[in-house]
């Protein structure tokens, strides 16, 4: 099939490498003979790339063989069976070329236009058969991105949205199809995400670098929100911006973006942007503060509101919004996962916050997010959202364990003993970690306590009956269970929603990592009982505190929360409502990463603790040749290679 790609740019010459490699004949047409030898030049150092990697099926050569170059339109367009147009964006230059087209292509032939922000609509006006266009929109590069938004102008017939999809197919893409309105899909989510980081800098709850960090930090994003428009180009996104809102797309203006580009600084392609690079066009990551807590929220919701909007009209569907946020945005899940994951009720907060703040009606709460809300369906804490959500729970005596993958909770239930550990309980404890061990939809165990206390430690009125003896075995019982928590192939999270004292706390240090409530208070009080720790407070409690570590032991004292973190002993501290959610996104990062990878990790640090550097570091070379062997490594490769999101399955 003969393919002609008017535009040989960023963009042109990428589509025209990636048509060639399926094996159509491709033309290519631009301005000038210069610009198309440069072009021809970039697909060939593309194509011996993909050939180095192995990527490339054929030899370099027969692909280029495929690809021809002319300066004469006319000529590119003759006889052509599939027109893919790539200038700039100019309405009245892409309505030229599309009339042209339809003029000199072979009958039939489809017509798509790769526009990022011009309606496909506005485009085919004038034509005679403006049924036979519609939007391609790649990304950037498209030899790489794996997403293809195909757009459905008004006149756009159902058999060519079916060729396009089907030829998406072919270059290896996946597809989402949107119908027509200002910045289709992808792009709306990326500027309602834009204008929530302007409005956080404008309205002061946020530094530029606070709101890149967080996006990174706690929501995943590949890219800070700032960042990420530096990298694309300033002035690139302020045209797609002018050109949705010409058409009616409200939204929170950014004045920084149109004051940094009539200055000139377009971000990282002139040196400058919302940061500074060490020249023009290169490109490196700036050092950035720690996320800012009570952000992330507003980060996500005018987008989760654009989402839950586009879905109502019928724009674009649950699963293409899903997959366009994934593979469009490179983000870890979708908008409507992201909801359910924070909240509805604090995305409709946050909303109606911003609306209160600007006076923009636009912030409006969906209807459709209102009517969940108001039948209680809140997301994930409620089993219900935007999804449904399917808690697996089993109730032992003592505990109960709540399967909500790729994270399962043991939580202890003793709640009007506070959680005490008995003997009962750390049975039952190690039986539930056997279990999750070997489920392979959990990647993360979370413990925590119900009611107001994580744990207060082991049961003070089992002490009565014991004999020395008796309390030497129950020790060593407390010990195995918390060293089977450390050597456990996953990692355990101990998120510390009330008082951890004595055995509970002993307990949270055996965990990998320790998320804390600020209203949660720990400590060894045994001290006070005539004893000492027995479930290994003397050795992990100065190996985490250091020095601090054997005046706690003797003196019992308890600690808040922010002093426990100032001295090491736990890892986080987050508002008491906020805790599940904290523990949620950490397993979530986790489950991204290859499994073998995370276990042997573990296995390597923990072992590494317990005995010297000429055996650890053994060790640990072992383990690393060991994962050379493993699938996911040669997945995590040919992922960075390829510049795609790897797909690990823990083999």
């Amino acid at each position: 099939m003969k393919v002609a790609v008017i535009g040989s740019g960023v963009m042109g010459h990428g589509i025209a490498e990636l048509f060639a490699m399926a094996g159509h004949e491709v033309w290519i047409n631009d301005v000038s003979e210069e610009i198309l030898k440069s072009a021809l030049q970039r697909i060939r150092w593309s194509l011996e790339k993909l050939a180095e990697r192995g990527s490339l099926k054929e030899n370099v050569d027969s692909v280029m063989s495929r690809i021809r170059s002319s300066v004469d339109q006319e000529k590119t367009l003759r006889g052509a069976e599939f027109v893919v147009e790539v200038v700039k964006e100019d309405l009245e230059l892409k309505r030229e070329i599309f009339k042209r087209a339809e003029r000199l292509a072979s009958e039939g032939a489809t017509l798509v236009s790769n526009t990022s922000s011009l309606p496909i609509t506005e485009i085919s006006q004038g034509l005679s058969h403006p049924e036979r266009v519609a939007g391609m929109h790649f990304f950037n590069p498209p030899v790489l991105m794996p997403l293809v938004e195909i757009v459905r102008g008004e006149e756009t017939s159902e058999d060519t949205v079916r060729k396009v999809a089907d030829l998406s197919k072919q270059l290896g893409k996946e597809f989402i199809v949107v119908r027509d309105v200002p910045g289709f899909f992808v792009n709306r989510i990326l500027l309602r995400i834009m204008e929530a980081g302007c409005f956080l800098v404008d309205k002061g709850f946020a530094s530029v670098e606070e709101v890149d960090s967080t996006s990174m930090e706690e929501l995943g994003f590949p890219m800070g929100v700032f960042l990420l428009a530096d990298y694309t180009g300033l002035d690139v996104g302020a045209s797609v911006w002018n050109a949705v809102i010409k058409r009616g797309f409200e939204a929170y203006p950014c004045r920084k973006v149109q004051e940094l580009v009539s200055q000139g600084h377009l971000g990282v392609k002139s040196g400058r942007g919302f940061y500074s690079y060490p020249q023009p066009g290169k490109f490196t990551r700036p050092q950035l503060p720690s996320a800012k807590p009570g952000i992330s929220h507003f980060i996500l919701a005018p987008a989760v509101n654009e989402v839950a909007s586009l879905i109502r009209q019928g724009i674009v569907s649950v699963e293409d919004s899903e997959k366009g946020c994934q593979l469009g945005l490179g983000l870890p899940k979708g908008m409507l996962r992201y909801a359910d994951e924070i909240g509805l009720d604090k995305v409709m907060s946050a909303l109606e916050e911003m609306k209160r703040l600007t006076g923009m009606g636009h912030f409006s709460p969906d209807p459709s997010l209102i009517t969940l809300i108001s039948q209680g369906k809140l997301g994930r804490k409620t089993g219900e959202g935007f999804y449904k959500y399917e808690a697996r729970e089993r109730t032992f005596t003592t505990i109960y364990v709540k399967r909500e993958p790729p994270v399962a909770w043991i939580v202890l239930n003793r709640p009007s003993r506070y959680n005490a550990l008995n003997w009962d309980m750390v049975k039952e404890l190690s039986e539930a970690l056997d279990e999750l061990e070997e489920d392979p939809e959990i990647r993360v165990i979370a413990v925590k306590g119900e009611g107001k206390a994580f744990c207060a430690g082991a049961d003070v009125q089992e002490f009565l009956s014991l004999t020395p003896v008796k309390a030497m075995m129950v020790s060593r019982k407390f010990h195995e269970v918390f060293f089977k928590i450390q050597f456990l192939t996953k990692p355990v999270v101990a998120a510390i929603n009330g008082v951890a004292l004595g055995g509970g706390f002993e307990l949270a240090m055996a965990c990998d990592v320790r998320i804390a409530s600020k209203i949660a208070e720990m400590g060894q009080p045994e001290v006070n009982l005539g004893l000492i720790p027995g479930g290994g407070g003397t050795f992990r409690l100065p190996r985490l505190a250091k020095r601090r570590g054997l005046e706690l032991v003797i003196t019992g004292e308890r600690l808040k929360a922010q002093e426990a973190l100032e001295l090491g002993l736990v890892d986080k501290v987050v508002e008491h409502e906020s805790l599940e959610d904290e523990v949620t996104k950490f397993a979530e990062t986790v489950s991204s990463r290859p499994p073998l990878a995370v276990a042997l990790g573990k296995m390597a640090v923990n072992t590494g603790r317990e005995t010297n550097s000429w055996v650890s570091s053994a060790y640990e070379a072992s383990l690393f040749g060991l994962l050379f062997s493993t699938s996911d490594f040669k997945e995590g490769v040919r992922a960075f290679l390829e510049r795609r999101r790897p797909e690990f399955k823990g083999v």
